[in-house]
């Protein structure tokens, strides 16, 4: 391990910058035949829920040019299963544990914050890109409104950090980042995926069930890079960012954005070792520079 990585992400120490991205990395024990986790600054749990989910039916990954679009649907066992079961097989990884929540109603937000009170990890990714299903099914995180509501209530019972996760197919993120660091939110984390849609030619049909689904990859690296460019000049919290990341450079760049942290997300299914690669590279060319990794954060914005 190189001391040049060394991040502080709100006080939450890392050997490097590089988090692998809920919903990529399983558990983290999946990858442990390519490398040792350990290795990683953080890793992201798969998305978690109050209650057990099955997920979608039909298909849910189909590849595009430079991506992937998928339709999981947040299949998990629920906050109760993971912290009985998975929590503590995350804990032995040897690396900081981010929890990723999300929740349908305002009530399962705070019911899983509190039960997750009781366990040690450094942070809550708090997934707001799900239905409201009490407001008519549009996700917490479409408008400033609700997106500050689900914050405030959960800032209210939780004692660990927070960094809330961003919809890019929001109108208004920027907004919506400012009202979400005005109700304590520790940080941010950006991109989710982008609302895309494919169609099977040879069948003429529409390929997922709910039509639309999540595009990530290498694709959507350019809007992901503006929306952390933008926000990072509107607020004051520390940001990670994500989308399309497959190397150091890409790190670099989302850093110089005004990124504190990545999330190496969809590069996970092209190259199981992708963490190792990164890490590896990154420190590589940071000894050659003769520079840390905290020359490069904010350096452009």
């Amino acid at each position: 391990m190189s001391s040049r990585t060394e991040i502080n992400l709100a006080g939450i120490k890392l050997k490097n910058p590089i988090i692998m991205a809920s919903g990529t990395y399983g558990y983290g024990e999946e990858f442990k035949t390519f490398y040792e986790p350990k290795i990683l600054g953080a890793v992201s749990s798969k998305g978690i829920t109050r209650h057990p989910k099955k997920g979608n039916e039909g298909i849910r990954i189909w590849e595009t040019p430079s991506g992937i679009l998928n339709s999981i649907g947040l299949e998990n066992p629920g906050v109760e299963e993971f912290v009985k079961e998975k929590i503590y097989s995350m804990q032995k990884l040897g690396t900081e544990i981010f929890v990723n929540l999300g929740g349908n109603t305002i009530e399962e937000y705070i019911e899983s914050a509190k039960i997750l009170n009781d366990y040690e990890f450094a942070a809550i990714e708090l997934n707001i890109s799900c239905p409201n299903v009490k407001e008519g099914g549009m996700a917490f995180g479409m408008d400033k409104e609700s997106a500050a509501k689900v914050v405030r209530e959960v800032m209210k019972v939780t004692n660990k950090k927070v960094f809330v996760k961003l919809s890019p197919n929001a109108g208004d993120i920027v907004g919506i980042a400012k009202s979400v660091e005005s109700e304590g939110a520790t940080g941010l984390s950006l991109i989710n995926t982008i609302l895309g849609m494919a169609i099977d030619f040879d069948r003429e049909e529409i390929v997922f069930k709910n039509t639309y689904a999540g595009l990530s990859g290498a694709a959507v690296k350019p809007i992901a890079l503006r929306m952390v460019h933008q926000i990072a000049r509107a607020v004051d919290i520390p940001i990670i960012g994500m989308g399309g990341i497959t190397n150091y450079k890409d790190v670099l760049e989302f850093l110089m954005a005004g990124a504190t942290a990545v999330e190496v997300g969809t590069y996970n299914f092209m190259s199981p070792n992708a963490g190792a690669e990164i890490i590896n590279d990154l420190e590589k060319y940071l000894e050659e520079k003769n520079k840390n990794i905290k020359d490069y954060i904010k350096k452009l914005v």
